[in-house]
């Protein structure tokens, strides 16, 4: 029975709840929907370069207009118990929030964080140091005339909402209602699909840009960096759009979606030591322990994949001092490319390149 399977996921995994102490809790006053933060909104917190911060996220799935703005009934719908929603989501789902979603992206962002003395031309540097399920539930979902497929897959319906389970560390995606599918496991990897730094303008949730944003890059979980130009006094730091898993490419239009309680480092640096002067950070820039992951981004994907591979080669050009003709030999032989998200409008591509190739 599904309840009975529901009910042992959440004593493996109980909900965790908002208002935990040293946390920045996703509230009413500390979020934002649709919209991503800019230079003109006060922070909902400050801290010193290096600080640790603990931030709650929460997903828009089960919260959205289309799936009725009541995550209670939508996820007791699916045989989730009251007591197991999360009561920041039906804060936020209640609060009468402006939110209209002919015009404005479903993700519900965190921040902004302002950073002590950081200035544009700085960068800064936000490190995943741990992410906890704060559930052990989510949503796939597909919407009408979208995704990688607009038109193909879910017929007449205007929202398909997959249900996923976490059960012995691993996701299941829905058969029916409701009723995941023992014949489907996939492994979990957590990561923030929102991460960025508030830009002079307010901009839409959806489409990353040189800010970060919705990068949805499936690499950036714990021990991650992405680094970020500042583009603000302040750099105005947030997260959000929280995964369970996500594939290269995110082609139903979203993945595992699911809240997480994140703990970040932001570092500061500023922009003339970071990089050589000659090649500052432009754009988002990620690593990890063992690799560099380049980003490209353009509403064309050929174009993408071109801006990744140009930024690759800046990357070794600069930092490796290699020439460009070798950094790109390098790049066709050694490096891997991969499709980030085709659904984000501006599409993304991420690659890999192994530093312990490089001295």
């Amino acid at each position: 029975m599904i309840a009975d399977r529901i009910a042992r996921a959440l004593a493996d995994v109980p909900p965790v709840p908002p208002g935990a102490d040293g946390v920045l809790a996703a509230t009413p006053d500390t979020v934002s929907w649709g919209w991503l933060p800019s230079g003109a909104d006060r922070p909902v917190l400050t801290v010193a370069p290096g600080a640790e911060v603990r931030v709650d996220t929460i997903s828009h799935e089960g919260v959205l207009e289309d799936q009725g703005r009541d995550p209670v009934a939508f996820f007791g719908g699916l045989g989730v118990p009251d007591g197991a929603v999360l009561a920041d989501a039906q804060a936020l789902a209640a609060s009468g929030m402006p939110h209209d979603p002919r015009t404005d992206g479903p993700h519900v962002v965190t921040g902004p964080i302002a950073i002590e003395g950081a200035r544009p031309g700085d960068v800064v540097s936000i490190t995943v140091r741990e992410l906890v399920p704060r559930v052990p539930y989510g949503i796939v979902s597909s919407r009408h005339g979208l995704g990688a497929l607009p038109g193909e897959v879910i017929g007449d319906d205007a929202v398909f909402s997959a249900f996923c389970l976490v059960e012995d560390g691993r996701g299941s995606t829905a058969r029916r209602a409701g009723a995941p599918d023992d014949r489907v496991r996939f492994p979990l990897a957590p990561f923030l699909g929102v991460m960025g730094v508030a830009a002079p303008e307010r901009r839409h949730s959806v489409a990353p840009g040189p800010h970060g944003g919705n990068v949805d890059v499936p690499l950036l979980g714990v021990g991650a960096t992405l680094h970020l130009p500042v583009l603000v006094p302040g750099a105005g730091v947030y997260v959000g759009d929280p995964h369970f898993a996500q594939g290269n490419g995110e082609v139903a239009l979203t993945a595992f979606e699911a809240p997480l309680r994140a703990t970040l480092r932001l570092d500061l640096t500023p922009g003339d030591e970071f990089g050589p002067r000659e090649s500052p950070l432009a754009g988002p820039l990620a690593e990890t322990p063992e690799l560099w992951i380049p980003i490209g981004l353009d509403r064309d994907l050929d174009e993408a994949m071109r801006v990744c591979v140009r930024h690759s080669i800046d990357l070794l050009t600069g930092r490796y001092g290699m020439d460009r003709r070798h950094a790109y030999a390098y790049l066709s032989a050694a490096a891997d490319y991969a499709v980030s998200q085709v659904v984000d409008d501006v599409k993304g591509v991420h690659g890999t390149i192994r530093k312990a190739d490089l001295r």
